[in-house]
C-alpha cells in the first residue's frame, strides 16, 4: 500500500535554526539548514514513503491576510540570511529526489490539508504529517497521522484530547475560541484552552455555543455575544484551505528511495 508523507517544511527549518546558538547571519543559516537537511533525511529513512510532499510557506500576504489584516502581525519576520539560503535547500532536497511544493497567497498548512485530504478521499494508504503545528492536527480526524519529529512521537485521537481537551475534529472551533497568539488570531477575551474546551463539551458546536451565549447571564455570555463576528472570523482564519490548485500530480510526489 502506498504512503504518503507531508513535511510541513518551516516547521523544521525554522525550529533547527532558532535552536542554533550562532548569531543570526548566513553562517547559522548554512548550519541550520544542513541539520534541516539531515531532518529530512531521517523522515525518509524511518517513515519509508512512497510518496513525499515537502511544503514550504511561499512569504508574503495570503488570503488569510486579506480577511483579516492584523494576521501574524506580532510574528518576527523570517532572518534574511535564512530567507536568501531556502533556494539553495530546494535545490537540496530537489537533490534526493523531492519535489518542493510553495505557493503564493496560501500557507504550507494548506497545502498539505489539501493533497492530504485527497490522498485519503481517493483510498491510497496511509497520511502522515510530519510537523508540530496545531492546526494540521485536525487532519488527525479525517484518518491522517501527525508524526512530531523533534519528540520522536505520534500525535493521534487520544494526544489531541490529553493535550487540548477536544478530540480532533473540534479542533478548529477550539482554537476560533481561544485564539493563537503565534499567529495573532484573537478568539474570545479571556477564554483559554481548558474554558473553551468546556464549552465545546457541553455544546459540541460554535453555533451550538452561540445559541447558549444568547441566554447566559453572566460575562462569558456577554462577552460572546459582544466578540461574535471576531469569533466567527477567528474560526474562518484557523480553518485548512483544503481546495487549493496545487499543481502536482501524484507521479511527481512520487519518492524512489534508491
Amino acid at each position: 500500500m502506498a504512503r504518503l508523507l507531508a513535511i510541513d517544511g518551516l516547521n523544521i527549518v525554522r525550529r533547527v535554526y532558532e535552536a542554533s546558538p550562532e548569531p543570526d547571519g548566513p553562517e547559522k543559516a548554512e548550519i541550520a539548514l544542513r541539520h534541516a537537511l539531515s531532518s529530512f533525511r531521517k523522515l525518509l529513512h524511518e517513515h519509508e514513503p512512497t510518496h513525499v510532499l515537502p511544503a514550504f510557506d511561499f512569504g508574503g500576504n495570503t488570503w488569510r491576510h486579506d480577511l483579516y489584516a492584523g494576521y501574524r502581525e506580532a510574528r518576527a519576520p523570517m532572518p534574511s540570511a535564512l530567507r536568501e539560503a531556502l533556494p539553495g535547500f530546494y535545490d537540496k532536497l530537489r537533490g534526493v529526489g523531492l519535489h518542493v511544493v510553495s505557493l503564493p497567497e496560501v500557507e504550507a498548512d494548506d497545502v498539505i490539508g489539501t493533497v492530504v485530504l485527497r490522498w485519503l478521499a481517493d483510498g491510497r494508504g496511509e497520511a502522515t504529517v510530519a510537523s508540530t503545528d496545531k492546526d494540521l492536527h485536525g487532519l488527525i480526524a479525517q484518518g491522517a497521522r501527525v508524526w512530531d519529529h523533534f519528540k520522536g512521537e505520534w500525535h493521534d485521537h487520544a494526544w489531541v484530547e490529553r493535550k487540548w481537551g477536544v478530540p480532533p475534529a473540534q479542533l478548529p472551533d477550539l482554537l476560533a475560541l481561544m485564539g493563537d497568539a503565534t499567529d495573532s488570531i484573537p478568539g474570545v477575551s479571556k477564554v483559554g484552552v481548558k474554558k473553551a474546551a468546556k464549552l465545546l463539551r457541553t455544546y459540541g458546536t460554535l453555533d451550538g455555543i452561540m445559541a447558549g451565549a444568547g441566554i447566559l447571564k453572566d460575562t462569558l455570555g456577554e462577552t460572546l455575544r459582544k466578540e461574535r463576528e471576531m469569533l466567527y472570523l477567528s474560526r474562518q482564519l484557523v480553518q485548512l484551505k483544503t481546495d487549493v490548485r496545487v499543481g502536482v500530480t501524484w507521479n511527481m510526489l512520487a519518492w524512489d528511495k534508491t
